[in-house]
C-alpha cells in the first residue's frame, strides 16, 4: 500500500495505465468482437439469431449491473485481488462455455460468469487510475481507453481465424487463456491510500452520501441519457445505408473508419480535459453536443461525401467524450468516493444502453425508415448536455476548479490535529 496526501500524478500511476489498456481491450475488445461467434452458435445449436444474440447481451447487462459490487469490495478490500478474482471468472466461463450442449449453457458460462468477472475488472481498475492522477487524470484515461479500439481490430481477425483452424470449441478454449491475462493486469494495480480516506467511511457510507449528493445524481442522470442514444450508429447505421443502396462491404467498412477516429478522439479528449483551464464538466458538454447535432443530421446526409464526414465526426466526438465522462466524477465526489461512484453511475447509466438500440427499432417499425431513430438518439445526447449545464462550476471561467478532495483534506486538517510532537516533523 502506497500512502499519499494527493494522487502522484505519475509514477507507477503509469503502470495502472497499462493495466487498464490491456482490461479495456480484454473485456470490451472481446465483447465487441464476440460478433464472430455469433454464426457458428446459430448453426451448431440450430436455434433463431435472437435467443443467440442474447449471450453478449446478458454478458453486458451483468458486467454494468455488477459494478457496483466491484466496486464495494475494491473499497473494503482494494482493487488487487478483486481484479485478480475477475479475471479468473471470466477466463473460467469461456472455458466453460467450450463444453456448451446447449444456449442455456452460453447463457450461464459467458452471460452470468464471464459477465461478473467483467464487473469485477473494468470499474474498478478505472476507479483506481483516477486515485493515481489529478492534473492529468483525462489523458491518462484517455489512453487507458484507446486500448477498446485497438483490439476491435485485432480480435475480429483473429478470432475468425480461430474458428477456422480450431472450431468454436477450441477457440473459446484459446479466448479462456487469453481472458487469464486479466490476473496479471490485476496484479499491477498497486492500492493507493490517500488523505481523504478516513473521512469518506466505507462502502456503505459512500453509497448513502452518494444518494444525497445532488451534482452526483444529476451527473448520473445525464449520462444515462447521453448512453441513450449514443451506440445507436454502431447498430443500426449499416442498416441505414443499406437503406440508401449502400453495398454491404462499403457499409462496413465505414464502422471502421469511425473507429479510427473514435481512437483520434480519445487522445486528444484526454490532453485537452488536461489543457484547458476550467471544470472538465464543460468539454464533455462541447463533445456530447457536437455528437447529438451529427446523429441528429444522419437522416439529412444522403451523398456518400456527406455520410462519410458525418461518420468521421461522430466517431472523433464520441471517442473523445469517453474519457473526459471518467474524469468529471472525481471532480464532482472525490477521489476518496471514486470506486463506489463510479459503480453507481455504470450501473445506472446501462439502463439508457439496453433501451437505446430496441427503441432505435421499434421507431423504424412503426416509420419504414431510420430517421426518427437518428433524431431520436441526437435528441437524448443533446438532452444530457443540457443536464451537464447544472453541474456546479460549470460557469466559473475565472478561478481554478476547486476539487472536492481539497475541502475534504481541509476538513481532516482541522477535525484531527497532528500530535504536538510531530507538527514539526515532514
Amino acid at each position: 500500500m502506497a500512502y499519499r496526501a494527493e494522487p502522484p500524478d505519475g509514477g507507477w500511476g503509469w503502470m495502472v495505465v497499462l493495466s487498464a489498456f490491456f482490461q479495456s481491450a480484454l473485456v470490451f475488445g472481446v465483447l465487441r468482437s464476440f460478433g464472430v461467434f455469433f454464426v457458428e452458435f446459430v448453426a451448431a445449436f440450430e436455434e433463431p439469431a435472437a435467443r443467440v444474440s442474447w449471450i453478449a447481451s446478458i454478458g453486458i447487462a451483468v458486467q454494468q449491473f455488477g459494478s457496483p459490487v466491484g466496486s464495494a469490495l475494491s473499497t473494503k478490500f482494494g482493487p488487487r485481488p478483486v481484479v485478480m478474482t475477475g479475471g479468473i471468472l471470466a477466463a473460467l466461463g469461456m472455458l466453460l462455455a467450450s463444453f456448451a450442449t446447449s444456449l442455456t449453457h452460453l447463457y450461464l458460462s459467458i452471460g452470468l460468469l464471464s459477465g461478473s468477472g467483467w464487473a469485477l475488472t473494468f470499474t474498478p481498475t478505472l476507479a483506481c487510475l483516477s486515485r493515481y492522477f489529478s492534473r492529468r487524470r483525462s489523458l491518462a484515461t484517455g489512453l487507458a481507453l484507446t486500448g477498446v479500439g485497438l483490439s476491435s481490430f485485432a480480435f475480429a481477425p483473429l478470432f475468425q481465424w480461430l474458428l477456422n483452424h480450431y472450431a468454436w470449441r477450441g477457440a473459446l478454449l484459446l479466448v479462456s487463456a487469453l481472458s487469464l491475462h486479466l490476473v496479471a493486469c490485476g496484479a499491477l494495480l498497486r492500492p493507493l491510500s490517500l488523505a481523504e480516506d478516513p473521512v469518506v467511511g466505507g462502502p456503505g457510507a459512500q453509497i448513502t452520501s452518494l444518494l444525497r449528493h445532488g451534482p452526483f445524481l444529476r451527473y448520473t442522470v445525464a449520462l444515462t441519457l447521453i448512453n441513450t442514444g449514443y451506440f445507436i450508429p454502431y447498430v443500426h447505421l449499416v442498416a441505414h445505408l443499406r437503406e440508401l443502396g449502400w453495398d454491404p462491404l462499403p457499409a462496413a467498412f465505414l464502422l471502421s473508419v469511425a473507429a479510427i477516429s473514435d481512437l483520434v478522439g480519445r487522445v486528444a479528449s484526454g490532453w485537452l480535459g488536461d489543457a484547458v483551464p476550467g471544470p472538465v464538466a464543460r468539454l464533455l458538454m462541447l463533445w456530447t453536443t457536437l455528437t447529438g447535432v451529427i446523429l441528429a443530421l444522419y437522416p439529412v446526409a444522403e451523398a456518400p461525401t456527406g455520410l462519410v464526414a458525418l461518420t468521421v465526426a461522430y466517431g472523433f466526438t464520441s471517442g473523445a467524450l469517453t474519457p473526459v465522462a471518467f474524469s468529471v466524477l472525481p471532480e464532482l465526489v472525490g477521489t476518496g468516493k471514486i470506486y463506489c461512484g463510479l459503480g453507481l453511475v455504470q450501473m445506472v447509466e446501462s439502463i439508457g444502453g439496453l433501451l437505446g438500440a430496441p427503441l432505435s427499432g421499434y421507431l423504424r417499425d412503426v416509420t419504414g425508415n431510420y430517421t426518427a431513430s437518428f433524431v431520436v438518439a441526437g435528441t437524448f445526447l443533446l438532452a444530457g448536455s443540457g443536464v451537464l449545464i447544472t453541474l456546479p462550476h460549470f460557469f466559473c471561467f475565472s478561478a481554478p476548479t476547486s476539487r472536492p478532495q481539497d475541502h475534504v483534506t481541509e476538513a481532516l486538517d482541522t477535525k484531527v490535529p497532528l500530535p504536538e510532537e510531530g507538527l514539526g516533523e515532514d
